[in-house]
């Protein structure tokens, strides 16, 4: 793929934007011999050539806890009522973050991602495919903040993500990366976001499914760093 005109595109439609968020969700020991996630180091690239309006939040590095599956209780659909409204102002400014599991976990962070959510006007979420499907720190997100999407799809109540642009990048190594792509797109636009094309694609390191060698992902290192990194 054509990643200078794809990452051209990128930059252009956020250099557009007013205040942007990048919710990074790849893992990585970064202690002494350890490195940061690819998809990471692709968030700061671009975050330092927007510039300023970026703010950039590592999921991994939070302490959020796995949604409780309100979804489907004896209740029926008891995700986001406004009986779980997070009562405190500074973390909730909007007055919308409405999540069973930030009102019973009174550590849970999840408050951090939606109080700079909810006033920005762009979204891309950055992270790794892994076994065919997104990171687990990515998949634990997204349940989390279904409070956000059950507001207007369920409850019958406003839709407050229709005018937040959306997109989400990531990198893999030889599996499934564009049908991953493809179903985290129409995730992205059930929970009500705008879409955007532009902010959606992948790298990969080989179409190979089958190269797992010890040469391989030393390689795709050098390769990502060429691609992405080499002209800073």
């Amino acid at each position: 793929m054509d990643y200078k005109n794809i990452l051209e595109k990128t930059i252009r439609h956020l250099e557009g934007k007013k205040k942007i968020l990048f919710l990074t969700t790849s893992n990585r020991w970064i202690g002494e011999g350890g490195d940061k996630a690819k998809s990471t180091l692709l968030a700061e690239k671009i975050a330092k050539q927007i510039g300023g309006k970026v703010t950039i939040l590592d999921v991994p590095s939070l302490n959020i806890y796995p949604c409780e599956g309100n979804v489907s209780s004896a209740k029926g659909n008891y995700c986001g009522p406004k009986v779980s409204l997070l009562p405190d102002l500074e973390k909730n400014p909007s007055g919308c973050h409405r999540c069973w599991a930030s009102a019973n976990n009174p550590d849970d962070e999840l408050w951090k991602i939606s109080k700079e959510l909810l006033q920005s006007d762009c979204v891309v979420f950055f992270g790794s495919v892994r076994w065919g499907q997104m990171n687990s720190f990515f998949q634990k997100l997204i349940e989390r903040l279904t409070w956000l999407e059950n507001r207007h799809s369920t409850l019958g109540e406003d839709n407050i993500l229709k005018d937040i642009d959306a997109g989400l990048i990531i990198t893999g190594h030889n599996w499934n990366e564009e049908n991953v792509i493809k179903t985290q797109k129409q995730v992205l636009g059930f929970f009500g976001f705008k879409v955007i094309d532009d902010l959606c694609w992948y790298w990969r390191y080989t179409d190979y499914i089958e190269e797992e060698s010890p040469e391989s992902y030393t390689q795709a290192v050098v390769d990502f760093q060429k691609t992405f990194l080499d002209n800073e």
